[in-house]
C-alpha cells in the first residue's frame, strides 16, 4: 500500500501547499477542488490507520470515486493505484458501484492509469460474480482497446484480465464477439514472455466451446498455437498444447488440423521430449484426442509415436501412465496398429496394468485397448493367450477390490473376445461362462448387459462345446443360468429393456439349437414362459401397427471398440460402436431406439417356438 500512500500524501500536505509561493503554489492549489482535497485526506487516514476496512463501499469508495473522476492525472493514478493494491489482498464479490470507477479509469487518457485499473479488474475477475458483472458493464470493450496499446504493461494486465473473464462459461461468447480473438492471437506472438503467456492462456480458455473453436480458427489462432509448442516458456507451451487438445476434440477440429498443420505430430513428439511431467501428459492427451481420427491413428504410429509412449507407460508417475494408456487405447482402434504395438513391447506392460486395482480409470483404458485387439479377428491371438490375457481378466473379475466400472469393462471385453474365432474356445474351456453367468446378476446394469451379451455371442457360435457348458450351468447351484435369465426377464420395464432383448434372443437360440434337452427344459419352465408372456403384454407394438413383425437371428454383432476422448475440461470415456465381421450368428444390438418393439417381437417368437415343442407349458 506504500505507493498509493506516498502519492496521496504528496497531495494532501497542507504545509507543502502553504510553503509553495508564487505562481506554482497557486496552480497546485487550483488543481485540488475541495472535494478532492477531502477525499485525499480521508483516504490517507484510512490507509495509515486501518487496512482491514472495506474500500469497496461507503466513504472509502466514495473518496476513491471522486479521485477517479478528477481531471488531474496524479489523482486518477492515485485512485487506480489504490484499487490495484487493495485488490491484491482483498478479493471479494463487489457491487456495480465499486466497479464503475475502475471501468472509468480504464478509459483514462493516461497509460499508467489504465495499467493500474486493468490490474485491479484482473484481480477482482478471479471471483465468479465479478467476472460476469465486469462483462455486463462493458468492461471487455475497454480491455480490448487496451490490448491494442503499445505499452507492454497495459498489454500484460488487459490480456490477464481477459483470461480471467474467459474462465467463466457465460462470458466466452461476449468476449469472442467483442473482437478480442484477433488481438489475442497477435499478442500470443509477442516477444514479451508475459504478454505471450497471458494471451495463450486466454486463447486456451476460449477453446472450451465448439462454436468458439470455429471462431478461433477463423481468427488464425491454430497456426499460432502450433508455433507456440516450441515457445521458450513451458507454461505457454502447456497452454498451447491444451488448446490444441481441445480443438482436436471434435471431427471438424481434427479435419482443420489435418489439412492445415501437416507437421503437428512431429512437433508434438518433439515437445514430448521436454522433462516436464505436466507438459508431457498434456501432449500425450492431445495425441489421444487426435487419435480419435483414423488418419491420426496411422500417422502417430508412422511418426514413431509408439517409441515415445512406451517409456511413459513404464513411468513411475501415474499421470504419465494414465495419459499414455488413454492414447494407446485410441491408437489400438485401427487394426493395422495391433502388430506394431505388440512388437514394440507393450503387451506385458498392458497385462500388468490390468491388475492395477488402485487406479480404476487406468485399468479401464488398458482393458479397452485389449478389447480393441480382440475385435481384430484377422491377427494371431495365441500370443495374447500365451502372455496370460485371459488369466489376468479372470483374476481382475474375481478380485473383491475391483471397481464396478472396471468389472463392466472386463465384461465388455469378454463379449468381444467371445466373438473372436481364436479366443472363444479358450473362454469356454477355461470356465468363463460360469463367471459371465454370475455377472448377469451383479446389480450393475451395464455389466449385466455386457455379460449377457457375451453369453449370447457364444450361443451364436452354434457349437456343441458352448451348448454343453450352458447345459452344465443351466441348474447349477450358485451359478444357475436359468435363474439369471428369469431375473433379467422380470426386470422393471425401463430398467432392463436392452438386456431383456439379449436374454430373449439367447432363449430363442437355445430353443432353435436342437442340442440336448435345453429346448424341452425351457418350454416346460413355467417361470420363463410366464415372464415372456408378461413382456408380450407390457411391450406391445403401437396401435398403428408400425414396427417389425419379427426379429430374426442376424449374421453379425456390433462389438464396441473402446475410444477415449478428452471432452475439453473433463476426460470421460466414450465408446463407439464398430462393426466386427464374423461368421457366427448373434443378435444385432446396435440400436435401442425401437427396443420396446424389439423385445415384444422377440417375446412373441419365443412363445411361438415353445408351442411347437411337445409338453410345453402353453
Amino acid at each position: 500500500m506504500g505507493t498509493s500512500i506516498s502519492v496521496l500524501c504528496h497531495f494532501c500536505s497542507d504545509t507543502d501547499y502553504e510553503s509553495e509561493g508564487g505562481e506554482y503554489g497557486q496552480e497546485r492549489r487550483a488543481l485540488l477542488a475541495s472535494q478532492e482535497r477531502q477525499a485525499v485526506v480521508s483516504l490517507v487516514k484510512l490507509f495509515e490507520n486501518d487496512r482491514r476496512i472495506n474500500f469497496y463501499e461507503g466513504e472509502p469508495l466514495k473518496s476513491l470515486t471522486i479521485l477517479a473522476h478528477s481531471d488531474v492525472q496524479h489523482l486518477q493514478l492515485s485512485a487506480a493505484t489504490a484499487f490495484s493494491e487493495i485488490s491484491e489482498y482483498d478479493v471479494r464479490p463487489v457491487s456495480r458501484e465499486a466497479l464503475k470507477p475502475m471501468l472509468y479509469l480504464l478509459q483514462s487518457a493516461y497509460v499508467d492509469v489504465q495499467h493500474c485499473a486493468s490490474a485491479a479488474l484482473g484481480n477482482l475477475a478471479g471471483v465468479k460474480e465479478n467476472k460476469r458483472l465486469i462483462v455486463e458493464m462493458g468492461g471487455v470493450d475497454c480491455l480490448v482497446r487496451q490490448m491494442l496499446s503499445p505499452s507492454t504493461d497495459a498489454q500484460i494486465n488487459s490480456v490477464g484480465c481477459i483470461t480471467n473473464l474467459a474462465a467463466d462459461e457465460d462470458n466466452k461468447l461476449a468476449i469472442a464477439k467483442s473482437g478480442a480473438l484477433v488481438p489475442l492471437t497477435r499478442l500470443a506472438r509477442s516477444t514479451d514472455l508475459r504478454v505471450q503467456r497471458n494471451a495463450t492462456g486466454a486463447l486456451l480458455n476460449m477453446t472450451h466451446r465448439a462454436d468458439l473453436r470455429i471462431m478461433l480458427v477463423e481468427a488464425g489462432s491454430v497456426a499460432v498455437l502450433v508455433e507456440l509448442l516450441e515457445a521458450k516458456d513451458e507454461d505457454t507451451q502447456y497452454y498451447a498444447v491444451t488448446a490444441l487438445s481441445n480443438i482436436a476434440v471434435d471431427d471438424s477440429g481434427r479435419d482443420i488440423l489435418w489439412s492445415s498443420q501437416p507437421e503437428l505430430i512431429s512437433v508434438l513428439l518433439k515437445t514430448l521430449q521436454k522433462p516436464n511431467i505436466k507438459l508431457q501428459s498434456q501432449v500425450v492427451l492431445t495425441l489421444r484426442n487426435l487419435a480419435s481420427d483414423e488418419r491420426y491413428q496411422v500417422a502417430v504410429v508412422a511418426h514413431g509415436g509408439l517409441d515415445a509412449l512406451l517409456p511413459l507407460l513404464k513411468s513411475s508417475y501415474t499421470l504419465l501412465i494414465m495419459s499414455a494408456a488413454a492414447c494407446l487405447r485410441n491408437l489400438s482402434i485401427h487394426p493395422d496398429n495391433e502388430a506394431p504395438i505388440v512388437h514394440a513391447g507393450f503387451l506385458p506392460e498392458l497385462l500388468d496394468l490390468v491388475l492395477q486395482m488402485d487406479e480404476p480409470e487406468l485399468q479401464c483404458h488398458v482393458i479397452s485397448t485389449l478389447r480393441n485387439f480382440g475385435a481384430n479377428n484377422g491377427s494371431n491371438k495365441q500370443l495374447f493367450i500365451d502372455a496370460g490375457l485371459l488369466d489376468r481378466v479372470r483374476m481382475a473379475i474375481e478380485d473383491k477390490r475391483v471397481d464396478p466400472k472396471v468389472r463392466c469393462e472386463l465384461a465388455a471385453a469378454l463379449s468381444v473376445f467371445a466373438l473372436n474365432d481364436q479366443l472363444w474356445r479358450p473362454i469356454v474351456e477355461l470356465g468363463f461362462c460360469e463367471l459371465l453367468v454370475n455377472l448377469m446378476r451383479c446389480k450393475h446394469a451395464e455389466t449385466e448387459y455386457n455379460a449377457c451379451l457375451a453369453i449370447g455371442t457364444l450361443v451364436g457360435k452354434n457349437l456343441v462345446e458352448v451348448y454343453a457348458e450352458l447345459m452344465r450351468l443351466w441348474q447349477k447351484p450358485g451359478t444357475c443360468l436359468r435363474a439369471q435369465l428369469v431375473h433379467i426377464l422380470t426386470l422393471a420395464e425401463y430398467a432392463g429393456t436392452g438386456v431383456r432383448s439379449v436374454a430373449l434372443w439367447i432363449i430363442m437360440a437355445l430353443l432353435n439349437s436342437g442340442k440336448g434337452d435345453l429346448p424341452q427344459r425351457i418350454s416346460h419352465d413355467t417361470q420363463i414362459i410366464d415372464a415372456v408372456e408378461v413382456i408380450t403384454k407390457t411391450n406391445a407394438l403401437p396401435e398403428n401397427g408400425n414396427g417389425p413383425s419379427s426379429w430374426t437371428i442376424l449374421p453379425s454383432i456390433f462389438g464396441s471398440k473402446g475410444k477415449d476422448v478428452d471432452r475439453v475440461e473433463r476426460p470421460p470415456s466414450a465408446s463407439t460402436l464398430t462393426s466386427s465381421s464374423s461368421s457366427s450368428t448373434a443378435i444385432d444390438c446396435s440400436g435401442l431406439d425401437d427396443e420396446f418393439q424389439r423385445t415384444h417381437s422377440l417375446a412373441l417368437q419365443v412363445l411361438s417356438m415353445t408351442r411347437g415343442i411337445p409338453g410345453a407349458c402353453r
